[in-house]
């Protein structure tokens, strides 16, 4: 099988998948209709009524600049911390795989 043929399959998979997708969406969305009630609902206990107590709260103040920078500065420097391990723990299992495969080319 050439590189051409192997392409031109791939090609054709690729459009089938995007034109069944396509095909999937085109149905009738379903409405929501709501059930009539049969009877009465029943209540296993009596209804009490519940009491409310309204209290006053302060209303929203955004947070002063100094709070705002330190959120800026904490949050870039978790970005780092979280970049940077994760770069570490990517490079040492690439260089484990690659030592592993280079190690099975010998034998």
């Amino acid at each position: 099988m050439s590189v051409t043929d192997l392409t031109t399959s791939a090609a054709w998979m690729a459009a089938l998948a995007i034109a069944a997708l396509v095909l999937s969406g085109w149905r009738k969305t379903a409405r929501a209709v709501p059930r009539p009630q049969r009877r009465e609902p029943r209540s296993r206990r009596p209804r009490v009524p519940i009491g409310i107590a309204e209290a006053t709260v302060p209303l929203y103040s955004s947070p002063n600049p100094l709070r705002r920078l330190w959120a800026a500065v904490a949050s870039a420097g978790l970005a780092v911390v979280i970049g940077v391990t994760s770069a570490i723990i990517i490079a040492f299992g690439a260089t484990y795989v690659v030592v592993t495969l280079t190690d099975l080319l010998r034998s």
